[in-house]
């Protein structure tokens, strides 16, 4: 049998594999069963477990199926110990509720690639976004040359592209990764006479893939749950809209008595944030019964974003984004919308849901029992190096997005000049009130002074989705070089 090398990298992990193999030169069955156990919280693992692993993960010849340190790094680094629940990698929730009771993956201006006052309008900006999930796509139409409706952002020097071209790219990329339906926002300046052909190009063009009728569903008085088959829903062009038309929102009074359920409301961010504060309660209620789109403010000419999670803690279903723009709204936005299978529809928690409840998200004084998150940063590697090449003096802030009074965060302290192997050994502990609706957010940044430090990379997901045990990686992450090394934990 072929020795363990002592390590070269992932000393940590080394040390943690010492302690299992109590002196021997591997891991047997039973050692690598109490580590499952006892680390991973996995307490339904049996040997058959353990030994799967051995022979997933090993590939030197042990004897009595053992596992030597080069297979147990191998499996500690894949997605077995990611801290994403891997159950939740698959659609696992109900998805035979009405419409109004998930949050759905939502683009602002999906056309474009840049800013929205001279940036670039492109067919591959609808292909990314429907390959990340999105379920509802923007589409600003405007009359074209020779009886062509074209799609740009108007009055703008942002380029145009066809509604024709748009509409057959959505087609052919709508349901490549996700088997739920898509929401077409089509925001219409044309013509009469141009909005006669937009509507013959959805038709000819999406064909029986275009919803033209009400579905007879079970959920009477409500929208239809996203559990149809395959099917695009246009947002305008009154003769195609069955589910989804877009109403002017005058007050939560005057929906209640007036609006139906097939009608939706779209309102700025700022608008909606005088909402939030004034009536909170009131929004949750709205967003009960009625799809609410929200989006970006027309000041927001860099195609900057807004945060997504006060909007989210109100039940707002379509909280639109600009896809094109990184940064940590969008990291939230992936994040929430990497569980259930990454489907672009994530249920909504009861809270938000519940009648009896009167759930206010503005509020601090919520009657609910603690939850507390203790976890432990442990190191990382191959952490992606800056374009000067100098190694990092890095740090890990780990973020709470939830309701204000759950939103927080901590830093471990900064190892200096190591971007291979730093390790922090940070114990951190949060306190928690209403978890379902929370994102943690690992954010790596290096230390470029004694008040600055620039951003390296992060993974989110949703409190919900946090793997119990210890340790685990974060697996991959948004950064500089899109590293597959990330950060080691216990939590």
């Amino acid at each position: 049998m072929k020795k363990s090398k002592p390590p070269s990298r992932r000393a940590e992990i080394h040390q943690l594999y010492q302690v299992y193999a109590a002196g021997l030169e591997t891991l047997s069955v039973c050692a690598l069963l109490t580590f499952l156990h006892k680390e991973q919280k996995e307490l339904t693992a049996n040997e058959e477990k353990a030994e799967s692993l051995i022979d997933r993960f090993e590939i030197n010849e042990t004897e009595n199926s053992s596992m030597t340190f080069e297979g147990f790094l191998r499996y500690m680094e894949s997605k077995e110990c990611c801290v994403f629940n891997q159950a939740h990698t698959s659609v696992y929730q109900d998805m035979n509720q009405p419409l109004t009771s998930y949050f759905i993956s939502t683009s602002h201006n999906t056309y474009l690639t840049g800013d929205q006052l001279v940036g670039q309008s492109s067919l591959d900006a609808y292909v990314s976004a429907l390959r990340k999930g999105c379920r509802c796509l923007e589409i600003d139409c405007w009359d074209g040359p020779d009886m062509e409706p074209v799609v740009y952002h108007g009055h703008t020097l942002t380029s145009k592209i066809l509604f024709k071209d748009v509409i057959t790219t959505v087609g052919q990329h709508a349901f490549e990764v996700s088997a739920y339906p898509v929401i077409l926002s089509l925001e219409n300046h044309c013509s009469r006479e141009q909005q006669e052909v937009m509507a013959e190009y959805l038709i000819s063009i999406l064909g029986e893939n275009l919803l033209i009728a009400p579905l007879d569903h079970p959920t009477a008085g409500d929208l239809p749950s996203p559990n149809k088959k395959k099917v695009v829903v246009a947002e305008a062009l009154s003769d195609l809209v069955i589910y989804t038309r877009s109403v002017k929102f005058i007050s939560f009074s005057h929906s209640r008595d007036n609006q139906n359920c097939y009608e939706n409301t779209s309102m700025e961010e700022k608008k909606a944030c005088k909402l939030l504060k004034a009536s909170g309660s009131d929004f949750v209620e709205h967003n009960q019964k009625f799809l609410s789109r929200i989006y970006p403010t027309g000041l927001r000419m860099s195609s900057s974003n807004y945060k997504p999670v006060e909007f989210w803690n109100a039940g707002s279903q379509l909280v639109a984004l600009n896809f094109q723009s990184p940064g940590l709204p969008m990291d939230l936005n992936d994040g929430l919308f990497q569980d259930n299978g990454s489907c672009g529809y994530v249920l909504k928690p009861a809270v938000l849901m519940s009648t009896q409840m009167h759930f206010d998200p503005s509020s601090s004084h919520h009657k609910r029992k603690s939850t507390y998150l203790l976890l432990k940063v442990i190191s990382g590697s191959n952490l992606p190096l800056p374009r000067s090449g100098k190694a990092l003096d890095p740090f890990v802030r780990v973020e709470i997005h939830g309701i204000a009074s759950d939103s927080c965060r901590k830093n471990t302290h900064t190892v200096k000049n190591n971007s291979l192997s730093p390790r922090w050994d940070t114990d951190m502990s949060f306190t928690i009130r209403l978890p379902e609706l929370c994102l943690v957010r690992f954010c790596v940044r290096d230390q470029t002074g004694i008040l600055s430090s620039e951003f390296v990379g992060q993974y989110t997901l949703p409190f919900k989705s946090l793997k119990k045990g210890e340790p685990a990686s974060a697996g991959r992450w948004r950064g500089v070089g899109q590293s597959d090394e990330g950060l080691n934990y216990i939590r």
